[in-house]
């Protein structure tokens, strides 16, 4: 059934495609609207009307796409059913009232252990000991072991031996399942930060995108008497230009690694997406002049012993900051803090609480903890004011004076505008480039482009000597 199983992917992949154009399309029409919303305008330009048309079309004919690639699948899928159903009832054995042969004429098939098997080698031991004597001495026991081992392998995990060339020849080179399976990825910081900004598709072509910032409003007063002047007061706007940027990693593998290993390329591929992400997300916090930490308008927290107690305020501070600067346009949502810093507050015992609760924290509690979240899978919980907490690693631990403190973020998700390609990462697969030493690229990349600047102070963030390594 590998054909249809196969047919059926296939066709999912290009219903994927299809909901995607239409949802790129959709997206995109939103933000033209939405411009031309905030530039006060009634009426679109000649270009955005010619542009809004062309994605009305194309999200149409998406639509069209997704209901056909639908019937086609639905059709394949009645084709899969049938065929298991056949396939059910091939296996039924039916009573043929022919004589059975005496016991013993009859051939019985049993189940035979494993050469190398977790219960008995969780290490691995006897399998490296069979190829050192293989290869060393050229015992003739290992060499058996290590065959039947093989024979083992081309029945159980034929798709990695077909990809080698004279398997026979290197007897034992492929290792046992149960030893692959203990493989543990590296740690990555990812992006916890970067999945709660406000997601927009970024533009298919060029390198920056450009955003107009209304910088000097229009006013209004009190009328002197009849038949005087009316306050007028031209409005003005000046264009934020956003760049695109490229976070990419690379990793030559070597051909021998990727033929007789076993998902070495996906294992590999698999990392350099979550260098990816994490590249991406530290940009967003920490690069120079635009990242958050240097965006952010800066609430300082002096202490010699900080408590729980005395940062909270300072929280607040820094919401009340973003919500003078928004005003209507947005509220504050989210706390963005180390892992360590929100350990460090759940630690922390009062006797006093909040005057003023948000609904649904209980009235004794200084915040919510998800018991059901984990580092990068969202909120891990919600502060007494209704600020989300997002712990996040790439933020530095080694800023001040004395090189040990943290900084905490107090942001609006709605300004937190982060552009993606939504296929990103990307994935080259580059042998030619290393062909002469047998090695083969690989590399991930992403395009975003990223702001905070929207509004003056609408990040704010608590930072100083209360903020250094927790005690405890």
């Amino acid at each position: 059934m590998a054909g249809i199983d196969e047919l059926i992917a296939s066709i999912e992949v290009e219903l994927e495609a299809a909901q995607k154009r239409r949802t790129k399309a959709a997206k995109e029409i939103e933000l033209i609207l939405a411009k031309a919303q905030q530039d006060g305008r009634s009426n679109l330009s000649v270009e955005e009307d010619e542009r809004v048309a062309e994605l009305f079309a194309a999200r149409d004919q998406a639509k069209a796409d997704i209901e056909g690639i639908q019937r086609k699948l639905e059709n394949a899928q009645k084709v899969k059913a049938e065929e298991m159903e056949r396939a059910e009832q091939a296996k039924q054995v039916r009573d043929t009232q022919t004589r059975k042969p005496a016991y013993d004429q009859v051939a019985r098939v049993g189940t035979e252990e494993r050469t190398y098997r977790k219960d008995t080698d969780p290490l691995g031991k006897n399998f490296l000991m069979d190829v050192c004597r293989q290869f060393m001495f050229q015992d003739v026991e290992a060499a058996h072991r290590l065959a039947r081992h093989m024979q083992e392998e081309q029945v159980e995990r034929a798709q990695y031996l077909q990809r080698a060339v004279g398997t026979g020849a290197f007897s034992g080179l492929t290792v046992p399942q149960y030893l692959t399976d203990m493989y543990a990825p590296a740690t990555a910081a990812l992006r916890p930060f970067a999945d709660v900004c406000n997601q927009h598709p970024l533009p298919e072509s060029g390198m920056s995108v450009n955003i107009s910032r209304i910088t000097t409003a229009t006013d209004a007063g009190l009328q002197a008497s009849e038949n005087t002047a009316v306050t007028e007061q031209n409005m003005d706007d000046t264009l934020l230009t956003v760049p695109v940027q490229t976070a990419p990693g690379q990793q030559t593998v070597s051909r021998q690694a990727i033929d007789r290993g076993t998902g070495i390329e996906d294992v590999t591929m698999q990392d350099l997406f979550n260098r990816v992400a994490t590249v991406l997300d530290k940009t967003l916090l920490t690069q120079a002049v635009t990242g958050l930490t240097n965006v952010a308008q800066n609430n300082t927290y002096t202490d010699a012993s900080p408590t729980g107690a005395e940062l909270y305020p300072k929280i607040l501070g820094a919401a009340a900051g973003v919500e003078a600067a928004l005003l209507a346009m947005g509220r504050p949502t989210h706390a963005v803090m180390h892992s360590r810093r929100w350990y460090w507050l759940s630690s922390q015992m009062s006797s006093t609480w909040p005057l003023i609760n948000w609904a649904g924290i209980p009235p004794q509690a200084a915040g919510v903890a998800d018991p059901s979240s984990s580092y990068s899978s969202g909120p891990r919980g919600v502060l007494p004011c209704g600020l989300e907490v997002i712990v996040d690693n790439n933020i530095p631990t080694n800023l001040g004076a004395g090189t040990n403190e943290d900084e905490l973020y107090v942001v609006p998700a709605s300004e937190c505008h982060l552009w993606e390609d939504p296929n990103a990462p990307l994935f080259i697969r580059a042998e030619q480039a290393k062909a002469d030493s047998l090695g083969v690229l690989l590399v991930a990349y992403s395009y975003f482009a990223y702001t905070f600047g929207r509004y003056a102070n609408g990040m704010q963030k608590v930072s100083g000597t209360g903020l250094v390594t927790p005690a405890f």
